[in-house]
């Protein structure tokens, strides 16, 4: 049987047979993509293909396709047909983690630490974490990576009341955050277009002067108080950061 009727006939079975067909075929291209069947920029089979195979009509195809393109999944080109996303799409008005956007686009994250330390604020620090002058804090900076690919360098500051020691943190600063309950509920964030340079393009694997985009954010506790601040700089040709607005 072909694997992608497979997944579909078991996304019917565990939904008890009530999701329609195109929710069938959205769950279990997704899951091919999220499990690495299809990987970064592989093409999908035509739709006329895909409908033969599966036995079902094209407009099924299309609106399973529909929903995953408009997720951010699959890119859809002109002329050559419909593939996995190989840009990572952040969503600038979703709370995540790098570790928690990555792993929810069937990515798998990694990190390489830059350096991980405990110390004191220094006085910008201080001004963005509203903290007195010899406050102690964490530093926490990072290569960030999806699927062995760099993606972004990561400096981020934490209060030292938020966690014991920056050992505390594996994979997700987030993850060890939320342990002792102090996990951010809500930030405010920048985004500048910046040009790579230095250590950030040679960790990036860029040229000097490449475009790339720095996103500066201020993580806030529900009682107000700054638990994090992060500056990250992504290179301009593999993440696309998108936003839900409504009027």
């Amino acid at each position: 049987m072909n694997p992608l009727f497979q997944m579909m006939h078991d996304a019917a079975q565990a939904s008890g047979g009530k999701l329609p067909l195109y929710a069938q075929l959205e769950h279990a291209l997704r899951q091919a993509i999220e499990e690495g069947r299809l990987g970064p920029s592989a093409a999908l089979p035509a739709e006329r293909q895909l409908a033969l195979e599966l036995g079902v009509s094209r407009i099924t195809v299309r609106k399973a396709i529909d929903v995953l393109v408009a997720q951010g999944l699959l890119v859809r080109r002109a002329g050559s047909g419909n593939f996995v996303n190989g840009r990572i799409e952040k969503q600038f008005s979703t709370l995540n983690s790098f570790t928690q956007d990555m792993r929810a686009r069937g990515r798998t994250p990694g990190s390489t630490w830059l350096k991980r330390a405990a110390g004191v604020v220094t006085p910008e620090e201080a001004l963005r974490l509203d903290l007195p002058p010899g406050s102690p804090v964490l530093r926490l900076h990072r290569l960030r990576c999806a699927d062995g690919t760099p993606m972004c360098v990561e400096y981020a500051t934490v209060a030292g009341f938020a966690l014991s020691s920056p050992e505390a943190v594996a994979d997700s600063l987030y993850e060890a955050l939320a342990a002792p309950g102090h996990q951010p509920v809500r930030a405010r964030q920048r985004l500048s277009a910046v040009l790579l340079g230095g250590e950030q393009a040679r960790l990036l694997r860029a040229r000097d002067g490449d475009a790339g985009l720095c996103v500066e954010r201020l993580g806030l506790l529900a009682d107000g108080r700054a638990v994090e601040f992060c500056r990250s700089y992504y290179r301009g040709d593999m993440v696309d950061f998108v936003g839900e607005l409504s009027a």
